[in-house]
Order: structure tokens, then C-alpha cells, then sequence
């Protein structure tokens, strides 16, 4: 999963301080980030940046310069906006945690269907003004850190420095649950399949016993659904769960 990191990239908006694209590429480095995309920065490259890269100058040497966003994201299958700006236009939002999972999970994806897989891009926005509406609707998703409410201003490199660790926790947490699956294969998710064939043979049973309630059986139906759904259910799980459906629906038809 850590190899994934390298299909990452990180794209900053109009730097206006060199200082910050140097800082930003070694808070990258540090977590294992390598590809640095630059929109139109003001000054680079620069003395500056090289200095408070601090040993992660290679990631300067190997930066993509760009003229425009549209530039920088055109291959990329998701596409992420930091930034902390309340908008009049509300857009789709998630933590910068369930964003480090998403980005981990779209280039799974894309490993086992089509490999290599398709680059994914967090964009970061300028230091004083951020994302504009117009580049965060060229994201899919926007990205919150949820900072405290009453002083939420974070440098540039220190928002890179948190989205990048996120990154890298995420896929370290793949890894090692990667390990414990092939330890015990009882412990793997359940497919849908197999749920679904327990949903099936849970209705039967309480059709059976009269546990549903005549006018309305579907309504109780969906919530052991959703509880089954929620709790994600492992194939040994599944596996108790239909036993004892089993021994119920056997004793019944008795």
C-alpha cells in the first residue's frame, strides 16, 4: 500500500512565498510524498525554497510547473480541495482523515482494474486567500481539517504536513490489516453475497416465529438491514449469524 503514495500528487495554487513551497516539499518527503505540482508560483525557483526544503531539494529538482489547474489535474480520477472557507456554494465535505481513506481506496481500485493506477490530486490554495469557488469546483470533494473552530489558520506547509500524515496513516492501516487477513481468513469482510443470503433467511425466520409486524414488516426489515450493513460483518460472522438462523428455522419445522 505505501507504494501507492508515489501516485499522489500534491499541488499548490499560486504560491506566493518560496519559503512555503520549500517547507511544503519537505513536510511531503518526510511522509513519503514525491510528486509536487506548482500552478503558477511567483517566485520559483528560488534560494528560498531550496533552503527550507531542508534535504527534500530532489522534490524541487522534480516539481511540475504548471500554467493552470486545468493543467495540473487533467489525468487525475479524484481530485481533492483543501481548504477551510466557508462558501455561499456548499460543497461536498469530508473530514481530511475519511479523505486520506478515499484516496487510499480509489487507487486499490485502480491497481486491480487498470493498472497503473490513475494519479489523484490534493490541491492546496494560495497562502492569504485560498481556494477560490471556481478552482474548488474542478474538486470533487473538499477537504476539512478540523481545527479548532476558534483559530483555524494553519500555514501552507502545515496543512501539507497534516494531509500528507493522514496519507500516510491510511496506508499504513491497509497494510496491517492486509497482514491480519492472511493470518485468519475468518476475519475478512463478508461479501454482499453472503449478507444478502442472510438478510433473505433472516426474513424467513421472522416470518416464521411472527416477529414482524403485519402492517409493516418491511419497516423493521430495513433497520436489521442497516444494522448489518453498519456493522460490516466478517465472513465467520455471517457464518454464526446463519447457524443460528439455521437452528432456529430447523427447530420451528419441527
Amino acid at each position: 500500500m505505501l507504494r501507492f503514495l508515489q501516485d499522489i500528487r500534491i499541488v499548490l495554487l499560486h504560491t506566493t512565498h518560496p519559503g512555503n513551497i520549500g517547507a511544503s516539499a519537505r513536510a511531503m518527503k518526510v511522509m513519503g510524498l514525491e510528486r509536487l505540482y506548482l500552478v503558477a508560483p511567483k517566485y520559483f525557483p528560488d534560494a528560498k525554497a531550496t533552503a527550507l526544503a531542508s534535504g527534500a531539494a530532489d522534490l524541487l529538482q522534480h516539481a511540475v510547473v504548471c500554467d493552470d489547474l486545468d493543467t495540473a489535474i487533467a489525468d487525475c480520477t479524484l481530485v481533492l480541495g483543501a481548504s477551510a472557507r466557508s462558501r455561499t456554494l456548499h460543497w461536498p465535505a469530508m473530514t481530511v482523515r475519511d479523505a486520506a481513506s478515499s484516496v487510499r481506496n480509489e487507487l486499490a481500485q485502480h491497481a486491480e482494474n487498470r493498472p497503473p493506477p490513475a494519479p489523484v490530486a490534493i490541491v492546496f490554495g494560495t497562502e492569504s486567500v485560498g481556494m477560490s469557488n471556481e478552482q474548488m469546483q474542478q474538486c470533487h470533494y473538499r477537504i476539512e481539517i478540523p481545527a479548532n473552530p476558534d483559530y483555524s489558520s494553519l500555514n501552507l506547509s502545515q496543512a501539507v504536513q497534516v494531509v500528507s500524515y493522514e496519507l500516510r496513516m491510511a496506508m499504513l492501516d491497509a497494510v496491517t490489516s492486509s497482514d491480519q487477513s492472511v493470518a485468519d481468513d475468518g476475519m475478512l469482510p463478508a461479501d454482499q453475497r453472503s449478507v444478502e443470503s442472510l438478510m433473505q433467511r433472516t426474513e424467513s425466520m421472522l416470518e416464521l416465529i411472527r416477529f414482524l409486524h403485519p402492517t409493516q414488516p418491511q419497516m423493521l426489515l430495513q433497520r436489521i438491514r442497516r444494522l448489518a450493513m453498519r456493522a460490516r460483518l466478517e465472513q465467520r460472522e455471517v457464518s454464526i449469524l446463519q447457524g443460528i438462523v439455521s437452528a432456529i428455522l430447523d427447530d420451528r419445522e419441527q
